[in-house]
């Protein structure tokens, strides 16, 4: 099973997605029953932008009424494709998710190894986006299914932490202004890539070290050949020396006296020679040796120093992963996760908190006026009132009606509402500035139960 890949073909120097979503208590569950078969006709309709140039993805909406899948850019809708949802008794849950998992050739483990195709995980418990069969009407297992071709497009443009908002019926972000939402962090992509070409600097020069302390070990390899020759040469001189000077102790004519002598003179000249021969040698040896120890010594510093900066790389990086912060209206608290851990948790003030706030999801979209602004979207969803959220999909004893309907646009002045009604405590407005300031990424208010962690 591959790993997930994080795809790099389209990134830009853009601003990545920040959201914000403040949602009431009640969970959205959708009903979902069939659609008509007659309308299998529009299961392949894929629709692009073609108007204006697509950007870089920064959610996407799913209609369990319309089945019909909308992906967004900073500027609006970039793609659009039919779904099959979850049928009757498996429905797939609506609520704010995020893509958790990718994963280009996936088998499920739940139902018979069943092949699902470029599958986007948007929950632990198996519910996911992923190339499919699609028959008209919510036939699924509780996925969304999406066109094979499609699946496969999306995949390719998506990130882990992309926003992913199943509604009951098709909604679509319109522009706001807010004082919550001006928070920003001018410089941090800046940081964010002198950190990283820090790193590769680093990595660099402990390469290259890595690489002379090589050299300077060959080069001492070779000069301790001299070494150990001249060494074993000696070694055969004094053996010769020895066996002269037994020979000698032997000897008993004169003329075997006078060869012992000759062979004694021989191996201790030899000896001598052998002797210089070694000491030069060593002497050849030891700068070598010095400087493998020095290299080795910065080998080790330089390595240390890479360590170090894909350390501080990583760290940034890091700071960039979203920020979620979650307000529950019945625990009247806030809880703020990077990277789906947490962070801090803080009691909050609801005014009116007894009335529905509504579901409403936030996203800095693009920067303004240099680097200093943002320029926010916002989605809302249903109050969680039931005749609202068991909306029903069309089904295949209704009809295809809904499917080309317009998205209901956002209404701003619920959504402003919704934050003027939430008091939070200074410190934690500047901590989470804070983290603003150094680079995260996003920033989402939700339910504490809901499934955007």
């Amino acid at each position: 099973m591959r790993s997930c890949e994080v795809n790099a073909k389209r990134r830009q120097a853009r601003l990545r997605p920040l959201h914000l979503a403040i949602a009431s208590l009640a969970t959205l569950i959708a009903a979902a029953d069939g659609a008509d078969a007659t309308d299998r006709r529009s299961a392949t309709s894929v629709e692009s932008i073609e108007s204006r140039a697509a950007g870089e993805p920064v959610m996407a909406i799913v209609s369990l009424h319309q089945q019909r899948i909308t992906v967004y850019d900073a500027n609006g809708w970039i793609l659009r494709a039919p779904v099959s949802s979850g049928q009757p008794g498996r429905e797939t849950p609506a609520g704010i998710f995020s893509v958790i998992q990718k994963e280009a050739d996936h088998y499920s483990n739940l139902y018979d190894d069943a092949y699902m195709p470029d599958m986007q995980r948007i929950t632990w418990s198996g519910i996911a986006l992923h190339g499919g069969a699609l028959p008209g009407y919510p036939a699924s297992h509780g996925c969304v299914r999406l066109p094979y071709d499609f699946a496969a497009r999306l995949f390719d443009l998506t990130q882990l932490g992309l926003r992913v908002i199943v509604a009951p019926n098709d909604v679509a972000p319109v522009e706001i202004a807010h004082p919550v939402l001006s928070l920003s962090r001018p410089g941090a992509a800046a940081l964010a890539a002198a950190r990283t070409a820090e790193a590769d600097q680093a990595a660099s020069k402990a390469e290259q070290a890595r690489l002379a302390a090589g050299v300077a070990s060959r080069v001492a390899t070779q000069a301790m050949v001299a070494v150990r020759v001249a060494e074993n040469l000696k070694f055969r001189a004094e053996a010769q020396l020895a066996a002269a000077e037994t020979a000698l102790g032997a000897a008993v004519s004169a003329e075997a006296k006078e060869q012992a002598e000759r062979d004694k003179a021989q191996a201790a000249g030899r000896i001598a020679e052998l002797q210089v021969q070694l000491d030069s040698a060593k002497a050849e040896l030891q700068p070598k040796l010095d400087a493998v120890t020095t290299a080795r010594e910065a080998a080790a510093v330089a390595e240390a120093a890479r360590a170090a900066a894909a350390e501080a790389a990583r760290q940034v990086a890091r700071a960039l992963e979203p920020v979620s912060v979650l307000i529950s209206r019945k625990t009247q608290r806030l809880y703020v996760r990077q990277a789906f851990e947490p962070i801090l948790e803080s009691p909050v003030t609801i005014l009116d908190a007894d009335r529905p706030i509504g579901t409403h999801i936030f996203t800095a979209v693009q920067r303004t006026n240099g680097e200093a602004d943002l320029r926010w979207n916002v989605v809302s969803l249903s109050d969680g009132s039931p005749h609202v959220a068991a909306a029903e999909p069309p089904g295949r004893g209704r009809g295809g009606h809904g499917r080309d309907a317009e998205p209901t646009p956002a209404d701003p002045a619920s959504a402003k509402n919704a934050l003027d009604r939430i008091v939070i405590p200074q410190d934690v407005l500047d901590r989470i500035a804070g983290l603003k300031r150094d680079g995260v990424r996003s920033i989402r208010f939700g339910i504490p139960k809901s499934a955007c962690f």
